[in-house]
């Protein structure tokens, strides 16, 4: 008897583990798909910094590369205007004769096909010398920024102008300053570099759609772009780039947009410390167009992961749903008489040792009914199994309509006999209901040959020390004293060994 509590106890803890692997295999499941989110997640985000760093260095790369072809043209264009500038100090130049002079003047000129002509304003900003000409034209240049930068700044060094009409071309005005001995303005000596050259230079690079080189003289005037935005040269976009963040660092990049077309780019530039900057602006859309379409492959591959573990979760659920009511079904034909529907004389065994213990932590009475048909077994021999079958299912409907409590339990041990299981009621109220149940079976029984039923009833509290089987044998002494005193009849079993009561 005890082994079989042991063993109800056990399918217990294993039922109740069935019934939580399905939500066990939710939960892994979730715990799957959000693992594998997080790590391509990470992963993800990695290959973005990584796309970034990537589009900084390489654009960094393409400014520094251009920054320097554009700024050693300049310093070899400056080095002809130094030599000019030098030259026109010798005070041996002003007595030999002009054709002398402009060969000291421009020997050490660079020419290439985008410079313009090295020219000598005086002290008025006439001119005075030009190296294109042997007879130079009579124009005066003293309005001109080039030439007042360098009267009104004598420290300035080298004037980059902005971009402007000079001898019928686009081009940028450099300037130095020629001094005399102590110091006094006497003019100045300018050149032109023409935009031809960074056209041409330009030209020379594959660029996306969308991205912008953009040169800079240190004052925020925009000289030259790519693509030609002729509205935009000469207008200073100090504000707009924060020009004083590329000034205050020599290499860096922000992210920013586009004055015309609005579109938000990282600009990049490589030496701050040059005459000229160069600033490098590609799309953002362009920089994570790799990562994106890869963000997407990997999303998609994701997602249809996700749909196979939710589609297996949901086959695996419905498997184990239909297993485990598979085998509550088989729990119940196990523990289910199947000719009355009652409990089976092993359900009731473990039921019957369940409760006895309850009571006996609680101190509350457990009450017991054994139930047996009168003359069972010559009613079966004159009318047959099959009308005893029938008896014996009507026996159980008045037992089953008595008995309404959730927690009692009747069942049919086998033959004619049955019991009842009345965990929390006394001896009093336990003859009560066996009346009851032996009152609807005679009553019943009218029309099936005067069919009765005998009832031995027993209730008592469960002690330390004692087996519930105590109460199973005084209920059956109970059922025998009302088999003995004449049958159709109830009898309470007032203590082990007075069983003589008689309802």
């Amino acid at each position: 008897m005890r082994g079989s509590g042991l063993f109800e106890r056990i399918r217990q803890e294993i039922g109740r583990r069935r019934r939580m692997s399905p939500r066990l295999l939710i939960f892994s499941s979730v715990i799957t798909v959000l693992g594998f989110s997080a790590v391509c997640g990470s992963i993800m985000l990695e290959m973005r910094r990584n796309a970034q760093e990537l589009a900084r260095q390489t654009q960094e790369n393409l400014a520094s590369t251009i920054s320097a072809d554009i700024n050693r043209t300049v310093e070899l264009y400056d080095l002809s205007l130094r030599s000019a500038v030098n030259s026109l100090a010798l005070p041996q130049l002003s007595q030999v004769d002009d054709t002398i002079r402009r060969l000291i003047l421009f020997d050490h000129a660079a020419t290439a096909q985008h410079f313009g002509a090295i020219q000598v304003f005086d002290a008025q900003g006439n001119l005075a010398i030009d190296s294109a000409s042997r007879t130079p034209d009579k124009i005066n240049r003293a309005a001109e920024p080039y030439f007042t930068v360098q009267r009104d700044q004598p420290d300035h060094g080298l004037y980059i102008s902005g971009p402007m009409q000079h001898r019928g071309a686009y081009s940028i005005v450099l300037s130095r300053r020629v001094s005399g001995p102590d110091g006094q303005f006497l003019g100045i000596v300018a050149g032109s570099i023409r935009f031809s050259y960074f056209q041409e230079l330009f030209s020379r690079l594959r660029l996306a759609p969308h991205d912008v080189i953009a040169v800079i003289v240190s004052d925020g005037s925009l000289i030259m772009r790519t693509p030609f935005s002729p509205e935009l040269l000469g207008s200073n976009v100090m504000a707009n780039i924060g020009m004083s963040n590329i000034l205050s660092q020599r290499r860096g990049w922000f992210s920013g947009h586009g004055k015309l077309d609005k579109i938000s780019r990282i600009y990049v530039w490589a030496d701050s410390t040059r005459p000229l900057v160069v600033l490098v602006g590609k799309s953002w859309d362009d920089v994570f167009k790799m990562w994106r379409e890869e963000a997407i492959r990997i999303g998609a591959i994701l997602l249809g992961l996700a749909i196979i573990v939710a589609g297996f979760t949901v086959f695996f659920i419905r498997e184990i749903d239909r297993r485990a009511a598979a085998e509550r079904r088989l729990e119940e034909l196990a523990t289910t008489d199947a000719l009355t529907g009652l409990t089976n004389r092993r359900k009731f065994d473990v039921t019957i040792d369940r409760e006895w213990r309850r009571a006996l932590r609680s101190q509350t009475p457990i009450a017991l009914m054994i139930i047996d048909a009168d003359h069972f077994k010559a009613f079966n021999d004159s009318y047959g199994h099959q009308a005893g079958d029938q008896v014996l299912v009507g026996i159980a409907l008045c037992i089953g309509d008595s008995v309404q409590r959730a927690g009692d339990c009747a069942a049919r041990f086998g033959g004619e006999e049955f019991a009842v299981l009345l965990p929390g009621m006394n001896a009093t109220a336990a003859l009560e209901m066996a009346e009851t149940i032996r009152q609807k079976v005679e009553l019943w029984s009218d029309g099936q040959a005067g069919v009765t039923v005998s009832v031995g009833v027993a209730s008592m509290m469960p002690g330390p020390a004692q087996h519930w089987s105590v109460l199973f044998e005084a209920a059956d002494k109970a059922l025998y004293a009302a088999k003995d005193l004449g049958r159709n009849r109830s009898v309470v079993a007032a203590n082990r060994s007075d069983l003589t009561l008689v309802a």
